[in-house]
C-alpha cells in the first residue's frame, strides 16, 4: 500500500511541474509578437501570441480611392498571415503537451 501512495505523490509532483511548465511557456507565446504580410508587404500587421492586434502598417501606394477592395483584401490576406504564424507557433510549442491526447 505504502508503495502505491509514493508513487501517486510522485505522480503529482510531475503533473505540478508540466503544469507550471506549460503555463510559463503560454505565457511567453502571449507576449510574442508575430508579423504577417500581405503581398510586397503592402500590409503589415503585428500581433502578440493572444491575438491581441499591436500594429498595423499600410504603404501608401496601397491607398487607392478607387480600388477600396483591394487594400481590403490586402488587410485580411495579412491578417490571415499573422494569424496562421500564431498557431504554427503555438502547434510547435504547446504540442509535445497534448501530443497523444485524444482530440476533443
Amino acid at each position: 500500500m505504502r508503495g502505491g501512495m509514493g508513487n501517486m505523490q510522485g505522480m503529482m509532483r510531475q503533473m505540478q511541474k508540466m503544469q507550471k511548465k506549460v503555463t510559463e511557456e503560454q505565457e511567453g507565446l502571449d507576449t510574442t509578437e508575430f508579423t504577417g504580410t500581405a503581398p510586397d508587404d503592402m500590409v503589415k500587421v503585428t500581433f502578440t501570441g493572444d491575438k491581441t492586434m499591436k500594429d498595423i502598417a499600410i504603404k501608401p501606394e496601397a491607398v487607392d480611392p478607387d480600388d477600396v477592395d483591394m487594400l481590403q483584401d490586402l488587410i485580411v490576406a495579412a491578417v490571415n498571415d499573422a494569424m496562421k504564424k500564431i498557431t504554427d507557433e503555438t502547434n510547435k510549442t504547446m504540442g509535445k503537451y497534448t501530443k497523444g491526447l485524444p482530440k476533443m
